[in-house]
């Protein structure tokens, strides 16, 4: 029996020493931050390579992750590819060229500029779309559906042109639109709203009396094959035409990019949510020819399960979706499949820093690599800590269902993150 107690009593202090913090002593900061009253927190903290958390509070807990989901995305993305497919085409003669989509989303794109697609359709031959067999929903499950009218839910399609936005700018007191020719009418006095495009139509309303001097506002377009072709056409001066496949035995050639960076700047730094949803439909079209976000999830899923800590409930690339669902230390895992994926040096070059990134404030003394994750209510972070040693430490604080501004969390999470830091040095 003493022989049993000194076990325990052993086995005790090792957990003491495991976990860096109690759980009492978190819950006690955590009562100090009076931004996160009476929220749901739930928090990891490991080493760069660590199995085990080196701080822990509720990391079984099931979160909503926001846009910390891009993070999945991304790590999908980046053990996937070397470089990124932009198109898949063929001859089929000297005046006729076959192309379909792999999904790359920056054709005519509002603020990723990449000419490699618009060099492509500059040479002035008959163009043949061929389009996937399958409808394409342009939303996503668990969408917002009045948030339609936002360039942040812009509609996912097969070839995304300009954005899936129209660009609207008002110059010597007219309307110009990117692209043109909307029909748009000149006033709409029923409305606050400066530039509106009706729900279940590519109808746009504008009402001058709101529109403030230099605003450029975009407003996301309902999708179609059709609509892209047209685009493409204007856009070009070239004919282009949705056609089934021909001459199947003629093999596609793969047009990559070599501009890998400005794509995955654009989903970590910028968060944009258009460039995540297209990245898994190109995973999709890798994967399987056709493009599925569900079903490459699922096999993204498959093959993360020997290294998972939880099941992941993940239906968008984006984090849009209040559906998604995952716990802080999945995220941690996630984080460190990064790191072994593409090494520290391009974390640093990808992933928004502390001082430098306008969504994160860096804290005193404390360096930290990381990506937020905002819906209303619910803010987290998750990324690299890097201590005064330069010690490198995954972690994701979560904080959802919270009333206070997310400026008040986001001070709220910083205050945690240089607690964290003097604890573990």
């Amino acid at each position: 029996m003493k022989h049993l107690i000194f076990f325990l009593i052993i086995l005790g202090g090792y957990a003491i020493s495991a976990q860096k913090i109690s759980d009492r002593k978190i819950e006690r900061k955590l009562s100090k931050i009076e931004a996160f009253n009476n929220a749901h927190i739930a928090i990891s903290i490991s080493s760069l390579e660590g199995d085990k958390s080196q701080i822990s509070f509720q990391d079984n807990k099931y979160m909503t992750p926001a846009s910390n989901i891009k993070l999945l995305t991304f790590l999908a993305a980046s053990q996937k590819y070397d470089s990124l497919p932009v198109l898949y085409y063929n001859s089929i003669n000297d005046s006729v060229m076959q192309f379909k989509s792999s999904g790359y989303p920056l054709l005519f794109h509002p603020f990723y500029p990449d000419d490699v697609l618009a060099n492509f359709f500059k040479k002035k031959q008959y163009f043949k779309y061929v389009a996937p067999n399958k409808a394409f929903d342009g939303l996503g499950e668990g969408w917002s559906w009045d948030d339609y009218n936002y360039y942040h839910a812009a509609q996912k399609s097969s070839f995304p042109i300009y954005g899936n936005v129209v660009e609207g700018t008002i110059v010597n007191g007219k309307l110009r639109t990117i692209p043109e020719s909307w029909g748009l009418k000149s006033k709409m006095d029923t409305t606050k709203t400066a530039f509106l495009r009706l729900q279940n139509k590519n109808k746009f309303l504008i009402n001058p009396k709101q529109w403030k001097k230099g605003d450029t506002l975009y407003r996301p377009f309902i999708t179609s094959d059709s609509l892209f072709v047209k685009l493409l056409e204007q856009a070009t001066g070239n004919s282009v035409k949705i056609h089934s496949q021909l001459n199947k035995n003629i093999p596609w050639k793969t047009l990559y990019s070599q501009n890998e960076d400005l794509i995955f700047k654009a989903l970590l730094q910028d968060s944009d949510n258009g460039i995540a949803e297209a990245l898994l439909l190109m995973l999709s079209e890798t994967y399987f020819g056709e493009m599925q976000t569900k079903k490459v999830i699922d096999t993204i899923q498959r093959q993360w399960e020997p290294w998972l800590p939880d099941p992941i409930e993940w239906v968008d690339g984006s984090g849009v979706s209040r559906y998604n669902m995952l716990t802080p230390r999945t995220l941690v895992r996630v984080l460190q499949e990064i790191h072994k994926t593409i090494g520290w040096k391009i974390i640093q070059s990808y992933f928004p820093r502390g001082g430098i990134s306008k969504v994160l404030k860096k804290s005193e003394g404390t360096e930290f690599y990381a990506k937020t994750g905002t819906l209303r209510h619910n803010h987290n972070l998750s990324g690299y800590l890097v201590n005064p040693k330069k010690k490198i430490y995954v972690f994701s604080i979560m904080v959802n269902h919270h009333t206070a501004s997310t400026s008040e969390v986001r001070r709220g999470i910083s205050e945690l993150l240089q607690w964290f830091d003097k604890k573990l040095n």
